[in-house]
């Protein structure tokens, strides 16, 4: 990876420098290939004399000079994104004049030209480290400073930034000044450019704007996306007790990002989907206000104050998981949001920490490569989660007291994790070092089983906790849970009584449950307070699988489906069994968010769990579920566009082909359901995938949807044409490295179509054979997303041992590696999944 910063060096640079100013002048009037960058760096230096390096990526520099003395261009090391500074004085003044490449990955400063009116729009993505690919700076997040900008953009053109502009110029170009940040990481430091459509309002005297692409501005509901940021304001004021550090709030929405947002100070970009061309469930609503709430959050956790190395990144994202939960769940009309985190976050957690490179939250971070892998479930979603217990450990106003001491110590600077449990230790009162080894500091998921024993009564004479770990990870922790007892009622599935406890070691006696009567139903970890595995014994399972539509609660019905899935990934569950349980079960479910992740998991189980002998039943199976529950559902309902949704994934037989077809063309409306944009081209994805539709019906829905969005979801609809010509031609455009990042991904997706395992057996051979220089040539997004989604997931112990040889023969860099072995753990997983689902059959 081209400038691979190390945390020692980044030590060391932080060791030697403090960084007072940046004044950046852009210019992007230059050509459509490169923009004009200069940078002025105000530093000092603690060991004159001493040397160091700036960091600029992918530029032709034209001039360097360094405390007023000319340093030769040609030093700069392109390769490594660096610019060596000899013989540094106590006060630095550094000024690099450079030309720097626009980007089409999504890193640095990313151009898009909209096919619809062919209107430029710029936008930056910097974290980890790519603010140098915009301008030269000491990229690393312990070295703040304010940050001045001025931009010269063509006439007509929206620029953005951190802090409110100035602007003058001619009827050509207009320059843009504006005045100096606070001090913050150059992660965080944004640009936005172009014709962007712009709403504007205000709340609690905060200038607000949400802004969108021209040609997308008849779709951007602007109204409930400013009804959630002022809602996340008036909640994030109170709880933080701090007012919101920067003077403006923009929230943009930018084509082909990488990511789903990025918290840059005031000036926050999200990924383009939120903005929704086709109706959608109001499960996307939710999981858009989601995810403003969690960068809103970030202004606080993360902007204003910073961890110092990537080790705690946790500190960013954790906290800004957890507080957008309970922002939603308590300032908005998503009330439910915890049950949604059961059921989406925690599975992401744990799944991430059962692979063999799960790491603590407070992980071990040697350099940049490293940490660009880290952003996955364990830093968000079980972080949030540990965070969740730690809320109910010391108590949420305890919490909230030691929250806002962290940020009055250490505003507009860095801190670790012992700068964070510091007042939190001193505002609980709680020694915090055992939890912080135990939660932080180790890794793994514990598994919570319950073993009863009831006598000739039916009354509970034993009642005990059983805790087990992972042989690679075995550490057994403390957890307060709650029990739940249920019974069936004529009301439903309902608790009967709660009993809360400390679980701890391998058994824990609950002698309070002792003499009660046997429950039709025994929650561990009920209400979700610990973050932990939970197994339901063998009278609540088959509970569960005849009466999971009887629960009146939704948390703990998400408990208990999560916990079937879990048993499904492990093999205790067949998962013929988890797919007929989830296809009986989703019309009891009230919760779109979970209606719409049970089916998603019920087709992950289907294709990658069950015995591939019995999938094509499955299948069917499924689909004929499916089209009786989208017959049942009512007219206009997300459960009706949900079931329309999965049924679109998996039709097969002629039948539900000619649905589809009759959808697509007319001829078979469904009371209640659009057809509209996006429904379309799932039809048709599905349809030219089985063979039903072909080139034309592709061109003709292009002709329909004539945006980027529709040529990507016909570049999508092509790579699943099932024949081998097609397939060759989409492996040629994904390796060949010239696509833009969002087509890129689009073409990936269609090509390693799971319905199409025969067509894709030549490639696993062809995937190690290319893998190794991908990682070397390509950019660490594109690369990342290649490594991980082109893998093949072939129900066979070839790619295994295939995998087995590169890592031995080549040693690859640890980051790929990382990704190597998560992909063979699944394809692990997978197999054994797919013996007990033989089994069972």
């Amino acid at each position: 990876m081209a400038g691979n910063l190390t945390r020692d060096e980044a030590r060391e640079r932080a060791r030697l420098l403090t960084v007072d100013t940046y004044a950046v002048e852009l210019d992007l009037t230059t050509g459509d290939q490169h923009f004009g960058s200069t940078t002025t760096v105000r530093f000092d230096c603690g060991e004159p004399g001493t040397s160091t390096f700036v960091d600029l990526h992918d530029a032709v520099v034209r001039e360097v000079t360094l405390n007023g003395q000319a340093l030769d261009p040609a030093s700069y090391d392109a390769e490594g994104g660096r610019i060596p500074l000899p013989d540094l004085a106590a006060s630095n003044e550094l000024r690099v004049v450079a030309d720097v490449a626009y980007s089409r990955t999504g890193e640095g400063l990313h151009r898009f030209v909209d096919p619809v009116d062919q209107n430029v729009y710029l936008y930056t993505q910097f974290e980890t480290a790519d603010a140098h690919r915009m301008y030269t700076c000491f990229d690393q997040p312990d070295l703040k400073a304010a940050f001045e900008l001025a931009v010269t953009a063509p006439a007509g053109w929206e620029v953005v930034s951190n802090t409110a502009p100035e602007r003058s110029g001619d009827n050509e170009s207009v320059r843009w000044h504006f005045p100096a940040t606070p001090r913050v990481s150059t992660y965080i430091t944004a640009l936005v450019a172009g014709p962007y459509h712009v709403v504007r309002d205000e709340h609690d005297g905060i200038p607000l704007g949400v802004y969108c692409r021209a040609s997308l501005a008849e779709y951007l509901d602007a109204d409930k996306i400013i009804e959630v940021t002022r809602q996340g304001f008036d909640f994030f004021r109170t709880v933080f007790a701090q007012p919101y550090p920067f003077g403006k709030y923009d929230q943009l929405f930018v084509p082909e990002f990488n990511a789903g947002a990025m918290e840059n100070a005031g000036c926050v970009t999200f990924l383009e989907d939120y903005v929704f061309r086709s109706r959608v469930t109001d499960a996307a609503y939710e999981r858009r206000a989601e995810t403003v709430l969690h960068e809103m959050a970030h202004m606080w956790f993360g902007d204003l104050v910073t961890m110092r190395w990537w080790d705690d990144l946790w500190l960013n994202e954790s906290f800004a998981t957890w507080a957008a939960a309970i922002a939603q769940a308590e300032a908005t009309r998503w009330t439910t949001a915890w049950t949604t985190f059961a059921q989406l976050h925690k599975a992401w957690a744990y799944r991430q920490d059962q692979l063999p490179s799960t790491h603590p939250i407070a992980a071990d971070i040697p350099d940049i490569a490293a940490v660009e892998v880290n952003f996955d479930g364990i830093t968000y979603a079980k972080g949030a989660a540990v965070l969740k217990q730690l809320v109910a450990y010391v108590g949420i106003d305890n919490f909230l007291a030691g929250v806002r001491r962290y940020f009055g110590q250490h505003a507009w600077s860095n801190a670790t994790l012992a700068d964070l449990l510091a007042p939190l230790a001193d505002t609980s009162g709680r020694d915090l070092a055992g939890w912080s080894k135990q939660w932080l500091e180790t890794a793994g998921v514990n598994t919570l089983r319950p073993r009863y024993d009831a006598g000739p009564d039916g009354r509970l004479t034993r009642f005990d906790i059983l805790q087990e770990a992972s042989p690679s990870h075995p550490v057994l922790r403390d957890h307060r849970i709650a029990i739940g007892l249920y019974d069936r009622t004529p009301g439903g599935l309902v608790r009967r009584l709660r009993v809360e406890t400390d679980v701890s070691g391998e058994r824990t006696e609950v002698g309070a449950l002792a003499g009660e009567q046997r429950p039709d139903l025994v929650l561990v970890n009920d209400d979700d307070l610990t973050y932990a595995k939970i197994r339901l014994d063998e009278h609540s399972l088959g509970t569960l699988m005849t009466g999971i539509g009887e629960f009146t609660e939704s948390l703990p019905a998400a408990l208990c489906w999560a916990a079937a899935w879990d048993m499904c990934r492990d093999a205790e569950l067949a998962a013929r069994d988890y797919v007929r349980l989830v296809l009986a079960g989703a019309s009891s479910v009230t919760d779109i968010s979970v209606v719409q992740t049970l089916l998603r998991q019920a087709s992950a189980a289907l294709r990658r769990y069950t015995d591939p002998a019995w999938r094509p039943a499955g299948l069917e199976l499924a689909a004929n579920a499916l089209r009786d529950l989208l017959e049942r559902a009512e007219p206009g309902s997300d459960a009706q566009l949900a079931y329309m949704q999965a049924l679109a994934g998996m039709a097969t037989s002629p039948g539900d082909l000619a649905l589809l077809a009759g959808l697509l063309d007319g001829s078979a409306p469904i009371d209640g359901l659009t057809v509209d944009t996006e429904l379309r081209w799932r039809l048709l994805r599905r349809l030219i995938s089985r063979g039903a539709a072909g080139e034309a019906e592709i061109e003709a829905e292009l002709a329909r949807d004539a945006t980027d969005a529709g040529a990507r979801r016909a570049a999508a609809c092509r790579a699943a044409i099932p024949e081998p010509a097609a397939k060759e031609a989409a492996w040629q455009q994904i390796v060949g490295g010239t696509l833009p990042n969002a087509v890129f991904r689009a073409v990936l997706d269609g090509f390693a179509d799971p319905d199409q395992a025969e067509l894709l057996e030549p490639y696993q051979r062809r995937y190690f054979e290319v893998v190794g220089g991908i990682w070397r040539d390509w950019g660490s997004d594109m690369a990342q997303w290649f490594v991980a989604n082109a893998y093949p997931v072939a129900d066979s112990r070839a790619v295994i041992e295939a995998t087995d040889d590169l890592i031995a023969t080549t040693s690859p860099p640890a980051a790929l590696r990382r990704l190597l072995i998560e992909g063979r753990d699944g394809l692990e997983r997978a197999l054994r999944c797919q013996e007990r689902d033989r089994q069972a059959g």
